[in-house]
């Protein structure tokens, strides 16, 4: 049998038209933080923090053990969106803005995100592209959030022969 005689699917990220103000993504599955990923991103970033490095300084301090780097969190967060939403059709990230880590994420805390839509439109000077804001949500394993951040990003249109 050919592929002509089968319908094709190819996974992507949502068109403009496709995002509607209101809807609630919850991306799946989760990440579990290992402490290899959060050395390998601390270091790569030169973060000398000892929060993120040293457990036996940070045994000592408020928490009682080594922190996850928030940037990985954030970096995680909104990659965990990235397949229900923008692969292969975000054009650029516009702006992060109201980016806040209520609650502390700790070595073995498994991630899990949501996304709210809370804007779509055209774009005036982009034919072909519109602005998507969405309300991106990181929680732990008990459901308590632990980061947060307003994101805008420039996505593609559905194409016109589609």
């Amino acid at each position: 049998m050919s592929t002509d005689d089968n319908e094709i699917v190819e996974q992507r990220g949502l068109w403009l038209e496709e995002f509607s103000v209101g809807t609630l993504y919850r991306h799946r599955p989760g990440r579990t933080v290992t402490e290899a990923d959060n050395v390998i991103f601390t270091t790569l970033t030169m973060n000398t923090q000892p929060l993120h490095l040293d457990a036996v300084w940070s045994a000592e301090q408020t928490f009682g053990e080594r922190l996850v780097n928030s940037l990985f969190t954030l970096s995680t967060l909104v990659g965990l969106s990235i397949s229900q939403l923008t692969l292969g059709t975000l054009v650029a990230n516009l702006g992060f803005r109201d980016v806040t880590f209520p609650q502390p994420v700790f070595i073995g805390d498994t991630l899990y995100a949501e996304s709210l839509i809370t804007g779509a439109r055209p774009s005036k000077s982009r034919p072909g592209e519109g602005v998507v804001e969405v309300q991106h949500i990181a929680r732990n394993q008990h459901g308590v959030i632990v980061a947060q951040c307003h994101r805008v990003m420039l996505v593609q249109s559905r194409p016109v022969n589609n």
